[in-house]
């Protein structure tokens, strides 16, 4: 029996699933591009206490634009819908007050999460807990502030994977389609992370498959609440913020109530490691219970 070419090629690509694919390449490329001259270098995190130098910054800074960029580039070319702004959640489907709320709840549950972890962890034996007094008040203000400047940062982030990823990915769905929404957009964040996880950047002195299993985990149960912000305003805002706190402040809190010079190991303490899961595992079922996961209860 003879088949015509035309039986033999593949039926074309739809242009819903062609985005989807045009998204992770650029989003991917674009972190492996940006990590390029630290991995050319052989840059390896050694500590979590260590800060990053000039080129580390401008590197990272680069890779966060990449899913923005993505996203945009879809969005405008391969299916357009729209406005860009409407699309992605940037002009919000609810009032602002709604959004500001949204945006304080953006920084008070990570807030909680982060202390309970730690919380769990002092109590586990896992964390060295110490309250540094002195000072306390500057440090929440300097903290506050870097939060502030680097906003623009998770923008580029979350843009992509809220703005644009988990709406496509969970569309009208639910049930099994919405879970596979929630796992997949949490698992292709993660795993956007790869270049910077075999640098150490997030678990220094860890064997990669360790911290390629640790950051999927992180990734896939904070992405509910990021989204939950997102889905209860209408607007990545509330999400970004969020983003910026679990990124930055959560971090930072890890590091600053340890005792000075204590060893400080993420896969033990904060919202990255297990007491973390614990805390935000529990806050996760919380809000699939009440149904504040479903994109339908805010319709």
């Amino acid at each position: 029996m003879t088949h015509s070419l035309r039986t033999l090629s593949p039926p074309p690509l739809s242009p819903r699933r062609r985005g989807l694919l045009v998204f992770l390449g650029v989003a991917y490329l674009g972190m492996w591009v940006a990590m390029t001259p630290l991995l050319a270098t052989g840059f390896q995190r050694e500590s979590a206490r260590s800060g990053m130098g000039t080129l580390e910054q401008v590197c990272v800074s680069a890779a966060m634009f990449a899913p923005a960029l993505a996203a945009l580039l879809v969005v405008k070319y391969v299916e357009p819908a729209g406005r860009i702004r409407d699309v992605l959640a940037l002009r919000p489907s609810r009032p602002w007050a709604h959004v500001a709320r949204s945006c304080l709840l953006a920084l008070v549950v990570p807030a909680l999460l982060t202390v309970a972890a730690l919380v769990i962890g002092a109590t586990t034996g896992h964390y060295p807990f110490h309250v540094p007094w002195s000072g306390l008040g500057a440090w929440v203000i300097a903290l506050l502030l870097k939060m502030l400047v680097s906003l623009p940062l998770f923008f580029g982030e979350e843009l992509g994977w809220q703005g644009y990823l988990f709406p496509r990915l969970a569309g009208r769905g639910k049930g099994a389609r919405l879970t596979w929404a929630y796992v997949g957009t949490g698992a292709a964040f993660a795993l956007w992370h790869l270049p910077t996880l075999l640098m150490g950047g997030q678990y220094p002195g860890r064997h990669w498959y360790v911290s390629v299993f640790a950051i999927v985990v992180s990734c896939v149960l904070i992405l509910p609440v990021f989204t939950w912000l997102r889905l209860r305003s209408g607007s990545v805002v509330p999400a970004v913020v969020g983003h910026a706190f679990v990124s930055t402040a959560s971090v930072s809190m890890v590091k600053e109530f340890a005792a000075p010079n204590a060893p400080v190991d993420p896969l033990h303490m904060g919202m990255t490691g297990w007491p973390g899961w614990i805390a935000t595992g529990a806050f996760v079922a919380f809000l699939a219970l009440t149904g504040r996961l479903r994109p339908s209860a805010y319709a």
